[in-house]
């Protein structure tokens, strides 16, 4: 990948949601929203096309936890996030073998937010004690939990989740 409008082209292969915004409003040029499933051959089309991992996270809104993934590329300016919606077991798959960083960001969203990320080498606590595995500190009561619409940009609202249909069917 040579430039956003190729990063832009392989990623709406994979099939994934993109959408350019504003470098200068965000800190970033891409958001890219994923089916888990998609989440795998992403990262591993970042990784070949020279991509660096910054950052995992998580938001816990309503309907599910959203894990967010930064990644930065040297070569030439883009910078993207890409969202996923965990799993209904609360999980999604790791990318610690993809890229090696993501290790200590999987367990401390594990540590923070319970998600369970299949196949993880290492996924014990991090930063909580282990007497405190069940604490999940940055899990919101269902009382203060809010819609995802309430807490994003009235943009981000206006677009759609990727769906099966759209994303080629359930076996592609």
């Amino acid at each position: 990948m040579e430039s956003r409008d190729s990063v832009i082209a392989a990623l709406e292969s994979l099939p994934a949601t993109v959408r350019e915004v504003d470098f200068k409003q965000r800190g970033y040029h891409l958001e890219v929203l994923l089916e888990p499933k998609r989440l795998r051959p992403f990262a591993e089309l970042l990784r070949t096309g020279g991509f660096y991992l910054s950052f995992i996270s998580g938001l816990h809104v309503r309907p599910a936890i959203e894990v967010s993934y930064q990644f930065a590329n040297h070569d030439f300016p883009c910078r993207l996030v890409a969202r996923v919606e965990v799993e209904k077991d609360n999980s999604l798959p790791t990318i610690s073998d993809i890229f090696q960083g993501a290790d200590w960001h999987e367990r401390e969203t594990k540590d923070f937010f319970g998600v369970i990320f299949r196949d993880h080498p290492n996924l014990e606590p991090l930063l909580l004690a282990e007497d405190m595995a069940d604490l999940k500190p940055l899990l919101k009561s269902e009382k203060t939990l809010k819609d995802r619409s309430a807490v994003m940009r009235p943009e981000e609202n206006e677009e759609e989740k990727p769906s099966a249909d759209a994303a080629g069917g359930e076996g592609a």
